[in-house]
């Protein structure tokens, strides 16, 4: 009992020392955990670790991905979701299936199925592999898609794993495979969105933050258990859940529970993280005595895996190419509808009557108050969308950060050893998966810092500060006229000290429900810079928390 202990103790301290001194050295912190795994695995202590896949594939990547679904800005993923399913579908099934080929030319009598299998395997981007790029200064849009495409790539591997195992034993059908990837993707969205609301509704009733951030801790896997018995995808159910809490909980959960929240899954966050790339290294000298016992060497393996890699590469670069284009094209496309819009929006701001105004632009058209207000709003997020697109285009350089920043990592690694005992080559197959895995962190990861800094061109000292500025200047007025509607306290000098204060308290907590209700609207159609408005929200968090620890003080 004791040795585990220790070895639980060491990999806590060697995560945190590895999350502070990386950035010192230059290095990304999972490059250095993945070294530190790969140095460890020739301890006698550690030279024989085994790691079940299914605690990354069930137990570990849950978690994160649910955690990296609640903080992301659900405007950006709605406004590039077109991208990132692209980017999760199509892009894995073209990479599966071009590796396929490969894998069967270059691994004598494998078959294409079992080719596609590990196609599938190596073809998806790792959610905490991408954690990388953040670390950057790549531009906000390629960091929704980079985190929409790995919170959702995976379930498109993991389906498309399933199928070629199975076509390898079977008669192989076309449409019955598409039908079981739309069954598996509709059952998992429909039971996150279920899991997500009722993880709101019972957290909301639940006054102590500490038990509620431990309720929240299973939700990721209260929705992804009960897809996977039901044959659909506990991944995609686990993000879908994430994004519904992280769109609802600022308006259904307190301040205190979301900032409990957020403080204990970045630990979460942290040390599962790092757990994921300390197992990848450790795992490196197993792998590597199976193939050297079954067929004499690696060298050959690493060869496949370096090519494997390259491919990978080409055909992401293949894809990303013309979805820039297409990109493009709609924000032309926007930037001509943008004066239209804004003349609709114009006649709906500066008329009494929005029916009439409705009229005078559609040509008489009718449609219910019900239908108008959609359509308002609907008005307002196009324009909001089409500012975002102008405001920060996609380039070449930012279609050289998306290729490059297509990242392998440990759930390859962990896909790969779920496969059958009796597969072709097993031991052949993993050592290429980590291969390629590996390669991708240190060739990818260890250049995208630099790549990203030789082709962006260097802003203005005072650029990113005039942005911000800007967005706080109009958020403060947005700010200042909700705060105008807000009853003040009718409490008199003559009125006694203790109803002056509670009168106050009332007043300033109304003032920030008001406030925070404006800024949560403004979130939802977009006409705000997410991170700004994020942190205009963590700052009203903050004045009510201090001012519910002040009444607390008194009392």
């Amino acid at each position: 009992m004791t040795e585990p202990l220790i070895i639980i103790v060491i990999g806590l301290v060697t995560i945190a020392a590895a999350t502070v001194v990386g950035p010192r050295l230059g290095i990304a912190a999972p490059l250095l955990l993945v070294a530190i795994g790969v140095a460890a695995s020739f301890l006698p202590t550690f030279g024989s670790v085994e790691i079940d896949p299914e605690w990354i594939l069930a137990g570990i990547l849950p978690p994160l991905l649910y955690s990296t679904a609640v903080s992301m800005p659900s405007m950006n993923f709605r406004r590039e979701f077109g991208a990132i399913s692209g980017l999760s579908v199509l892009l894995v099934i073209a990479s599966a299936l071009v590796l396929g080929l490969f894998f069967m030319l270059v691994l004598p009598d494998l078959g294409f199925a079992w080719g596609v299998a590990i196609g599938a395997i190596v073809s998806p981007t790792d959610a905490v592999a991408t954690s990388i790029i953040k670390q950057t200064s790549v531009s906000k849009r390629v960091v929704a898609m980079l985190d929409g495409e790995s919170l959702l790539n995976d379930a498109t591997a993991l389906v498309i794993l399933r199928t070629a195992i199975v076509a390898t034993a079977a008669s192989f059908s076309f449409w019955g495979a598409l039908g079981q990837f739309a069954y598996s993707v509709v059952i998992a969205v429909v039971l996150g969105a279920v899991i997500g609301w009722l993880n709101l509704a019972v957290r909301s009733r639940i006054t102590d933050p500490t038990a509620n951030t431990v309720i929240s801790f299973a939700v990721p896997f209260a929705a992804a258990v009960p897809a996977e018995l039901l044959e659909a995808s506990g991944l995609v159910a686990a993000v879908v859940a994430g994004l519904v809490t992280g769109f609802r909980a600022p308006r259904e959960l307190s301040p205190q529970h979301r900032l409990s929240d957020g403080q204990n899954w970045r630990t979460v966050e942290l040390v599962l993280e790092g757990a994921v790339f300390l197992t990848m290294g450790l795992q490196i000298k197993a792998i590597v005595t199976n193939v050297e016992n079954d067929h004499g060497g690696v060298g050959t393996a690493v060869l496949i895996a370096a090519g494997a890699l390259l491919l990978t590469i080409l055909v992401r670069a293949a894809y990303i190419a013309p979805l820039l284009r297409i990109l493009q094209a709609r924000s032309r496309h926007g930037q001509n509808m943008r004066e239209r819009l804004q003349g609709m929006q114009e006649k709906f701001n500066s008329s009494d009557d929005k029916r009439e105004a409705f009229a005078e632009v559609s040509r008489g058209r009718k449609v219910s108050d019900r239908r108008l207000d959609r359509i308002a709003v609907r008005v307002t997020r196009g324009l909001a969308d089409i500012d975002y697109f102008l405001r920060e285009p996609l380039g070449w350089r930012e279609g050289t950060a998306v290729v490059w920043a297509g990242m392998r990592g440990a759930v390859t690694v962990a896909a790969a050893q779920t496969l059958p005992e009796d597969t072709p080559q097993r031991s052949v197959l993993v050592l290429i998966a980590f291969a390629v895995a590996t390669m991708s962190l240190l060739v990818q990861g260890g250049t995208i810092g630099p790549l990203l800094r030789s082709i962006t061109p260097s802003p203005g000292p005072d650029a990113p500060d005039e942005t911000e500025a800007a967005e706080r200047t109009r958020l403060n007025e947005l700010l200042r006229a909700v705060t105008g509607d807000v009853p003040s306290p009718t409490a008199s000098s003559d009125t006694p000290r203790p109803q002056q204060f509670a009168e106050q308290r009332d007043y300033r907590l109304a003032v920030l429900a008001a406030q925070r209700s404006a800024l949560l609207d403004a979130r939802d159609d977009g006409t705000f810079d997410a991170e700004v408005l994020a942190r205009m929200l963590a700052n009203l968090d903050a004045d009510e928390i201090a001012i519910t620890m002040r009444t607390e003080t008194r009392g």
